[in-house]
């Protein structure tokens, strides 16, 4: 696995994007070389072409990202990615034409566009076929053991198999526990089955674990992993049911100098900034929406739980009607809540409720990205009820965090309990680049209504 932004991705899922951008580049040279026939080679080193097609394929593979190219599992027929791949080409064709009228600069020429364009949609048609055959090849299919037994074996091997990795037979998801000599016996045998990785999921804390036996292997070049580490590279979330202290204790990550802190805080001020500008001519409808729909306040003030357990106040626009609470005290709020007006879930739905919380990343309250602030009533219950709870206020919360990219709205003890795994994943390998992938999730989010 190759590791991109703090977080892992297989070769086959980097693959499919490279092959995109190759594709795209060489698209619109051909459609320049037709165009310009035997000019074509000064017409490229003239005018800045180069760049320009370097700029127009960033553009292109942003367009598929949002189109969801870069998924194939989301991709339910071969009809329905070429249906994405010409949502993605309509929607490159049309911020190509907004692009060329607000900045003539960036054109190529109209008919060296649209050719380029024609080129594109054939080759990306022909690259699914491509990659659906070279993800089926051995040499890009990983041969694994999985030595365990149990639910975690259960979720691992699926978690494999999902991301393209062949599970050689031989792990007992649902059998009873093995001792050591059944599981040294099993180890032994695999140094001559093509085994390119072993992973162990089973607990040492009876001594089962063959330690001499995963030795040999590792030194015959056979890569052996431990399944915590290994669901959270293919997961993006640590598990914590049989996570120990010592593993958090030792484990790399968990660190955030001083500095990055401060260059985080400054993007997120001018961040919330730009937004603030962007939402602005929205504000009056969204509060003239609010007071003709429902009695009440337009802005609701929460207390939450921030930085070291830190109490501030959090600002939103009012989605439910006033005093929503004064009967039933401090509750989650379902999908189907009847406090919510028509006007909140709307406002809901398209998260524009959380843009008085810019106000409350320009006071430092809270950053772009980070854990979601909770409320203190929930925190004291869940600290309780959820084992390392407290620890995802190491970091200041946010508007928006790798949780809420990555899984449902909650509104249990359950669905706590599998956020705190992404936002303990997301705290121990925060980075820049993670923030930058995490603002791109939050887009999608929030134009198509739906977390990875």
């Amino acid at each position: 696995m190759i590791r991109l932004f703090n977080v892992h991705y297989s070769i086959r899922s980097l693959l499919l994007p490279l092959g995109e951008g190759t594709i795209t580049v060489t698209s619109f040279v051909i459609a320049i070389w037709i165009r310009s026939g035997a000019h074509s080679q000064a017409v490229l080193s003239q005018q800045n072409a180069f760049v320009k097609i370097a700029s127009l394929s960033v553009v292109a593979l942003a367009c598929s990202y949002f189109c969801d190219l870069h998924i194939p599992e989301r991709h339910e027929s071969r009809g329905e990615a070429y249906c994405r791949i010409f949502t993605a080409v309509g929607a490159l064709a049309l911020l190509l034409a907004a692009l060329t009228h607000a900045f003539p600069a960036l054109l190529m020429g109209n008919s060296a566009l649209l050719l380029g364009l024609i080129i594109l949609t054939a080759g990306l048609m022909s690259w699914q076929k491509i990659y659906y055959w070279l993800a089926r090849q051995p040499f890009l299919r990983e041969r694994a053991y999985v030595l365990g037994y149990g639910e975690r074996t259960q979720r691992l091997v699926q978690s494999l198999t999902d991301s393209g990795v062949e599970v050689v037979n031989g792990h007992d998801a649902n059998g009873p526990p093995l001792t050591r000599e059944e599981l040294a016996k099993r180890v032994r045998g695999l140094r001559y089955q093509g085994i390119q990785r072993v992973i162990v999921a089973v607990s040492d804390r009876r001594g089962t674990v063959p330690i001499d036996e995963l030795l040999t292997l590792r030194f015959s070049g056979i890569k052996v992993e431990y399944v915590t580490a290994l669901l959270e590279k293919q997961s993006g979330k640590i598990e914590i049911d049989d996570l120990s202290p010592s593993w958090l204790i030792f484990s790399d990550g968990f660190r955030l100098s001083k500095f990055y802190d401060s260059i985080r805080t400054l993007t997120s001020a001018l961040m919330s900034l730009m937004l603030l500008v962007l939402v602005l001519p929205l504000i009056p409808l969204i509060v003239l929406a609010i007071k003709l729909t429902s009695p009440g306040p337009v802005i609701y003030r929460q207390a939450r739980v921030g930085l070291n357990g830190t109490v501030f106040h959090c600002y939103k626009f009012r989605t439910m009607c006033a005093d929503a609470e004064a009967d039933v005290g401090p509750t989650w709020a379902g999908d189907d809540d009847p406090r919510i007006t028509s006007v909140g879930r709307f406002l809901r739905r398209t998260r524009m409720d959380e843009i008085p919380q810019l106000c409350n990343v320009l006071r430092g309250d809270m950053l772009f990205v980070g854990p979601r602030p909770e409320r203190p009533e929930f925190v004291e219950w869940l600290t309780h009820e959820i084992p390392y709870y407290q620890f995802r206020h190491m970091v200041r919360p946010g508007l928006t965090g790798w949780a809420q990219v990555r899984y449902k709205y909650g509104n249990s003890v359950e669905d706590a309990k599998e956020k705190l795994k992404y936002d303990l994943f997301y705290i121990k390998n925060i980075s820049l680049g993670l923030d930058v992938l995490i603002f791109l999730q939050t887009i999608k989010v929030v134009l198509f209504g739906a977390a990875n």
